[in-house]
């Protein structure tokens, strides 16, 4: 049954993707793109709404009183494409960096250009970096809201955290609050499979970090609170009534935090 719904979420998730491209496009390319913004935050509510009514996979993102106002960088583990659509419609004007890839795909990339994200070269990585702080630097100006994924990419639950460290000089560039995101979503919605599994993702948006903080500590701070709530998130998903299948890097880690019996493995 799990695999029958997956299959159905997969599709129609798709399906959603390219008809409200097409059914939006009039009203997202002549808007402002404060107003456009109510078209990509729609498809998202629209799609976590599908994944819970087809696959059973709900979706539960807390600590909004964390949010500070004003600009403000966002850090959220990355473990999912879940994470890249779940936490833009809390935000008032979101501001990605990206690789510049994306912007050739025919409408997703016309509709990145309209919201002003910032692509980057991933085979240049420091000039990269440079270009991508300047740009950065310009669009926090207008008051908006950066989210940057400290590790750069999808990484499995319960894997050993691989921070980079352009989180770093963007902190120290911009000298903005981050507001770290910790979450387990690829426990439901796994990366580079086309399951989905029932259940709950909890996320939450942690206390924020005052900028003006050195380098080493920063970076300190962002990966002891972000894995703690992450880890502390594991074992609540591993010991609910209904645990999903849990990969090696998460069975490991879960038992390096003493839960030998806790979960699945999958």
């Amino acid at each position: 049954m799990t695999v029958i719904r997956s299959l159905a979420f997969n599709f129609v998730f798709y399906v959603n993707l390219i008809v409200q491209m097409l059914f939006w496009t009039p009203y997202f390319f002549l808007s402002p793109r404060h107003r456009a913004w109510m078209v990509p935050k729609f498809w998202s509510h629209s799609s976590l709404w599908l994944m819970e009514k087809l696959a059973g996979t709900k979706s539960d993102v807390s600590g909004l009183e964390n949010l500070p106002r004003g600009s403000f960088i966002l850090a959220p583990k990355h473990q999912s494409f879940w994470d890249a659509i779940a936490f833009f419609p809390y935000l008032r004007d979101p501001l990605y960096i990206l690789k510049r890839e994306l912007q050739w795909i025919p409408f997703f990339g016309w509709y990145i250009m309209k919201m002003r994200m910032i692509p980057v070269n991933r085979g240049k990585r420091s000039v990269a970096l440079k270009q991508a702080v300047a740009d950065a630097k310009r669009e926090m100006a207008d008051n908006r809201q950066l989210i940057i994924y400290p590790e750069g990419t999808r990484r499995a639950p319960g894997d050993e955290p691989a921070y980079k460290y352009g989180i770093v000089e963007i902190y120290a560039q911009l000298g903005l609050p981050v507001v770290p995101v910790a979450h387990v979503a690829g426990l439901y919605w796994p990366r580079r499979k086309f399951m989905r599994y029932p259940g709950t993702i909890h996320a939450r948006f942690l206390p924020p970090i005052p900028p003006g903080l050195d380098r080493e500590e920063f970076m300190t701070r962002l990966v002891a609170v972000t894995e703690a709530a992450c880890d502390q998130m594991l074992i609540e998903a591993a010991r609910s009534r209904n645990p999903p299948p849990m990969p090696p890097t998460a069975v490991k880690r879960l038992r390096e935090l003493g839960e030998r019996d806790a979960g699945n493995s999958g």
